[in-house]
């Protein structure tokens, strides 16, 4: 089974991190939502305290029935970035153990697209070229891209990267398969068979997902709620804390812990 911190009592909050990094980015936020929830956070297979956990085939289904397991009770899942997509393959296979789903700063499908915004596919194969000559400048790399954007872009980078130097960095291997992720999911017809309460937080600096994808993914999932953090890059949730952890609370609050 994969290793996971549990914190606090209350609503099960599930957090999975993104591409590259580890649940270490969740510390700050952890630290406010569990004086009012139960707070889960769990490394990828591959990734932090999960490092030696390897999964064959490493697939979003496969990693998605691995997370489930650690799920006792019924949960919301929070996915950031990549992390999103696996929460939302989650509250598809396992709509009893997900009883609400939040994506922050990602996308059903991360790649350029014809009329469909995104990272330009070149961007990703530069990345893996990357991984093959140096594994921590990449991830050096993808941190600035995550800050870009942001007013606050050292104070983010340096953030981030001291959140997540704790815990070991993953393989080549691990980050090469999960890379790909972001160049071959694409989620947009699953969307529609997401019936739990779900709601979307973007920054509208992203550079990784672009602000142009915030309408046509509300066309997919019509009944989803959304929130759009007007100065936030793509760790909005580094940038701005606690507007973050009060944006969740209240949505949580009044579509989960009211009905």
């Amino acid at each position: 089974m994969l290793k996971f911190t549990n914190s606090g009592a209350g609503l099960p909050l599930v957090f999975i991190h993104g591409w590259g990094l580890n649940s270490g980015v969740w510390q700050p936020s952890v630290k406010l939502l569990e004086q009012s929830f139960r707070v889960i956070t769990v490394d990828l297979p591959g990734f932090g305290t999960n490092v030696d956990h390897q999964i064959s085939p490493y697939t979003i289904t496969n990693i998605a029935k691995h997370i489930a397991d650690i799920i006792d009770e019924p949960a919301i899942v929070i996915g950031w970035s990549l992390g999103g997509i696996i929460a939302t393959e989650l509250a598809c296979q396992f709509p009893k153990k997900v009883i609400g789903l939040v994506t922050v700063a990602s996308t059903p499908c991360f790649v350029e697209q014809e009329n469909w915004p995104g990272i330009k596919p070149e961007v990703l194969t530069l990345f893996h070229r990357q991984l093959e000559e140096d594994t921590q400048k990449t991830i050096n790399n993808f941190l600035k891209i995550q800050a870009m954007g942001s007013p606050h872009l050292r104070n983010d980078i340096k953030q981030l990267r001291e959140l997540i130097m704790q815990y070991p960095m993953p393989n080549k291997t691990t980050l090469d398969l999960s890379l790909r992720f972001l160049e071959e999911e694409d989620q947009r017809q699953q969307l529609k068979h997401i019936t739990q309460p779900f709601l979307r937080i973007y920054g509208k600096l992203d550079g990784l997902v672009p602000k142009a994808v915030i309408e046509k993914v509300t066309l997919l999932a019509p009944a989803s709620d959304v929130v759009i953090f007007e100065k936030a890059s793509h760790a909005l949730f580094i940038s701005e804390l606690e507007h973050f952890v009060d944006t969740l609370s209240s949505w949580l609050k009044h579509r989960i812990l009211s009905e």
